[in-house]
């Protein structure tokens, strides 16, 4: 019998950040059974992991309820808060289809471990205005309430998703979007979610992540994205080279996060911090 065990990321509670299914021996199952699992669960996200003969070196999978995905931040880093709670804290390498993604836990006796991970080389790419015209239409947001700041973009660091700017934390806290067009929109362009955000400060972003193509309307806290994210603030010349980023997520779900978004000089990929805990 398959044990799943069931975290939430980027929170100390139960009840906040974003659950995944894990699987820490998924040796034995097949890619109908994986999915299967996931979609029983039905979180956004579970993953299914195979050890390799490295020490602390795993194959890791991600399912959504209806389909795989190259990468998933939340669940990774509860899969190494798992892994690290059986094996003790340290570095661990995860080896996924969007490629190698190291992972480095830490944490005191007594308190939830915090794993960070680093995201495979992101990368950008433009939006066409068509594209962006129908994904507007898709949220019923009128352009004008973008932020001019922040041009759309598809950012990618394991994962691909298209990054849209609020004006105001009220546009973003009103989202009641097209489930089935949007999804036929991200389909054709390869989105994991869309990532849309609101700046709080110079260091503070808002963020909410629809989810349509994986079967969840909205994901709670979504560390790919954080990671692309991160990518596409640096690209654009709208943080600093170096910086380290807080982004709140979940809160309008009623299932608040809290992700760390570190930038380095000199290195291109993008690291993505948070607790997690299991869900009692």
């Amino acid at each position: 019998m398959t044990t799943v065990l069931r975290y939430t990321a980027f929170t100390t509670s139960p009840a906040g950040g974003n659950p995944a299914g894990i699987v820490l021996d998924a040796s034995a199952l097949d890619d109908d059974a994986m999915l299967k699992i996931a979609a029983d669960l039905g979180y956004s996200e579970s993953a299914f992991v195979t050890p390799s003969a490295a020490d602390r070196t795993y194959d890791v999978r991600y399912f959504s309820p209806k389909a795989e995905v190259p990468f998933c931040g939340h669940a990774t880093v509860a899969t190494a808060v798992a892994l690290a709670e059986r094996n003790g804290p340290g570095d661990y390498l995860f080896r996924t289809r969007a490629g190698e993604v190291p992972v480095t836990v830490e944490g005191a006796a007594g308190e939830p471990l915090r794993a960070t991970l680093t995201s495979v080389e992101p990368h950008l790419t433009d939006v066409r205005d068509e594209d962006l015209a129908e994904a507007l239409a898709a949220l019923d947001w009128p352009a004008a309430d973008l932020d001019p700041a922040f041009p759309p973009r598809i950012a990618y660091a394991g994962a691909r998703h298209l990054v849209l700017a609020a004006a105001t934390r009220e546009r973003l806290a009103d989202l009641a979007y097209d489930f089935d067009r949007l999804a036929a929109l991200m389909h054709r362009l390869d989105l994991t979610t869309v990532q849309l955000v609101w700046r709080e400060s110079e260091s503070a972003f808002h963020v909410r992540d629809p989810f349509p193509v994986g079967g969840v309307v909205e994901d709670p806290a979504t560390g790919a994205a954080a990671a692309a994210f991160g990518a596409y603030l640096r690209a654009l010349g709208l943080v600093p080279d170096a910086a380290v980023l807080t982004l709140h997520q979940g809160a309008d779900m009623g299932r608040p996060g809290e992700l760390t978004v570190t930038l380095r000089e000199g290195d291109a990929r993008v690291r993505v911090s948070g607790t997690a805990v299991p869900i009692e």
